[in-house]
Formats: structure tokens, sequence, C-alpha cells
């Protein structure tokens, strides 16, 4: 497993079950709400701020999505909303940023992400994921989705790089 994690150069997240709980909420005029663990914020921002690529997959289309991790410091156009095939997003990601495959660690929860699983440097899932994306993961987290799944195993890869440190300053200018 070490060996899969020092390749990793990016992160890409499906968001419902990974980075929510899976719950929504819905307004009369048909708005989702979700919410999402300041601890998994935290730790998508010390990534970018230490160099990592990170992406958004999701079948959700509401824009909210994209200012969340706007605020997070993703850039907009590496938030796909609406995906209805994942892989086709995934390999977009990544021919845009240079990478190739085995340099991501996806993180999904259910079916649709199963091509990603299998198809990335290092697959993983929550420890509340569906048993078929468990039994494919090559690590399921010992956090549920929305409760720090992402901080988990983005720390465990920037640990292992010697990178999980704060530089006040930095945050500060980024955000």
């Amino acid at each position: 497993m070490e060996t899969k994690l020092k390749k990793i150069k990016a992160f890409v997240f499906d968001v419902d079950g990974v980075l929510t709980d899976g719950g929504l909420f819905a307004d009369l005029n048909g708005e989702f709400y979700r919410t999402f663990d300041s601890k998994d914020g935290f730790a998508l921002r010390m990534a970018i701020m230490h160099g990592y690529h990170l992406g958004i997959i999701t079948g959700g289309r509401s824009e909210s999505i994209k200012m969340r991790f706007q605020a997070c410091g993703i850039n907009p156009q590496d938030v796909y909303l609406g995906s209805r095939n994942k892989i086709e997003d995934f390999e977009d990601f990544c021919n845009r940023h240079g990478l190739i495959a085995e340099e991501v660690m996806y993180f999904g929860d259910d079916l649709p992400d199963a091509p990603v699983i299998l198809a990335c440097g290092c697959g993983v899932t929550p420890s509340d994921a569906v048993d078929e994306v468990k039994e494919i993961a090559d690590l399921v987290s010992t956090r549920p989705g929305g409760k720090g799944c992402a901080r988990e195993c983005i720390e465990m890869v920037m640990k292992l790089h010697g990178e999980w440190k704060l530089d006040v300053q930095d945050y500060k200018k980024k955000f």
C-alpha cells in the first residue's frame, strides 16, 4: 500500500456518501442541501496548499456544490456536476493536469464510482460504502462518508510525504 500512496499527486472525490453522509434535504423548489465535515474541508485545503490537484466528480447538479469546493480552493473547472459516466470525467481531469491514473487517489462509495476506483492508483471508500465497492477498493477508511473519511486518507498520504504541516501565513493568504 505504501508504494501506491507514495505515487499520489491528486485526490478526486464523489460528493454524496463520501464528502457528505449521503443525506439530502430538499426545499419546495427542488434545491438539495448537504452537510459537509469541516475537518474534511481543512484537509482539502492542506492538500491544495502542498500542490496536490483536487477534483470533484458527482452526479449532483447543484451549483452549491461548486461554491462549497471553491471555498476549499478547488478550481471550478475541476468540479464535474451531473456526471453520469465518471470514468470519462476522471480521464478528462487526468489529461488536463498531465496525470496518469496511478497518481490519483479516488474516493467513492457506490456503484457509479466502481470504474474509477478500479482505474485509479488508489481507490478509497468510506466505511459505510456499499459492499460491492468495499470489495474492490484498495483502502476502506475507518470513517464513514461525511465524517472524516477524506481527512483520514489525505492526511495519511501527506504524512507519508512529510507534508502534513500547516504554514499559517500561507493558509491566511490562500484562504
